[in-house]
């Protein structure tokens, strides 16, 4: 460890900085412009520095990095528990310090832009299917109050709606017939800005080895593969699979004390969003196999429990497994296999 460290509180104009020459004593506190941010750095002999892994924060460490720093990121869920009484740019800057010397705070590995390229995607894919979901809802409201109900399934809506606003003998009143006919365009304009982010993604596929792999596993397919490598970072700092699931929030939350070990559902921690895709991935494997005639040892696993404790209970445990078959083949530089049933 470097002997100065120096803690960062980032913001759009004025940073905090906080510099500590021995554990506990802050030795010089700056406010710093964006201007003179990085010149502040390229002045100072090589320090450990320490950021909070918010907004931007990547981007700086890339840059301070690049000027022969040492920096890590710490979660600024763990590092607002050593902030005392007021919040304030310079007791953010004191409580990552403190933070530093807890042990059980992990630092968050830095992305790459390549990583922050697919972690873009995917968020202007989300923004943009949850825009079209809601055009969708509004366009069926409306029409419901009209008496006019719509099939069900997504790719009915616009079809079906298109030949109401043509057939001049439907129910729909005139003035309602343009501004229909505008939002069916704009769902077509989002599944088409869909269409072409998943382009992106696919392209983005075939360059990065570590999502071929990914793709080999059951349940995991483009969407998911990209977003565990872009999302995730790097997986060497999960020392075992169970780690891995845990960050995922697919472990069971625990309350235990004493010789009484007490198990509850899952603690629903980490992102939501990785973990949507594996439970959606997990639940069309567990369909897909009840169609199969000689399903394989994970598959037959899964109906087992489905069997036992329901669909929801084994959606969720499979995609636990899965996760742990990602972490096992993301650290082992292989493609899943897969095996049959023992006799």
């Amino acid at each position: 460890m470097k002997s100065t460290t120096i803690a960062v509180d980032l913001a759009k104009n004025v940073f905090q900085i906080a510099v500590s020459n021995h554990p506990g004593k802050v030795a010089e506190t700056h406010r710093i412009t964006r201007k003179g941010f990085l010149r502040f750095f390229a002045e100072r002999k090589p320090a450990l520095i320490l950021l909070e892994a918010c907004g931007t924060a990547h981007f700086w460490a890339r840059e301070i990095q690049q000027l022969g720093h040492q920096v890590l990121l710490l979660p600024p869920g763990d590092v607002r528990r050593y902030v005392r009484r007021n919040k304030t740019d310079s007791s953010d800057a004191k409580g990552l310090l403190e933070a530093h010397r807890n042990e059980d705070i992990h630092p968050v590995p830095i992305k790459s832009v390549a990583q922050q390229t697919l972690t873009g995607l995917h968020r202007l894919r989300s923004a943009w299917v949850a825009d079209r979901t809601a055009r969708i809802n509004l366009v069926r409201g409306i029409l419901r109050e009209l008496g006019l109900l719509l099939p069900v399934g997504a790719h009915h809506v616009v079809p079906k709606v298109w030949a109401m606003i043509e057939d001049a003998g439907c129910a729909i009143p005139d003035p309602l017939r343009l501004a229909l006919a505008e939002a069916c365009l704009e769902i077509r304009e989002f599944e088409q800005r869909i269409q072409a982010a998943e382009c992106q993604l696919r392209v983005l596929a075939t360059q990065i080895p570590v999502i071929q792999r990914l793709l080999s596993i059951p349940g995991i397919g483009l969407i998911t593969a990209t977003a565990l490598v872009g999302f995730v970072g790097s997986v060497l700092r999960f020392p075992s699979s169970r780690h891995f699931a845990s960050f995922l929030g697919l472990t069971p939350r625990e309350r235990s004390s004493g010789q009484t070990r007490r198990l509850g559902a899952i603690s629903k921690r980490g992102d939501a969003y990785l973990r949507m895709l594996l439970i959606h991935g997990a639940r069309t494997v567990l369909i897909a196999a009840k169609n199969l005639e000689k399903p394989d040892q994970l598959r037959s696993w899964a109906l087992h429990v489905q069997r036992k404790r329901g669909s929801n209970k084994a959606t969720v445990a499979l995609a636990n497994k899965i996760a742990r078959i990602v972490w096992a083949v993301w650290i082992n530089e292989t493609s899943y296999q897969s095996k049959a049933l023992a006799a």
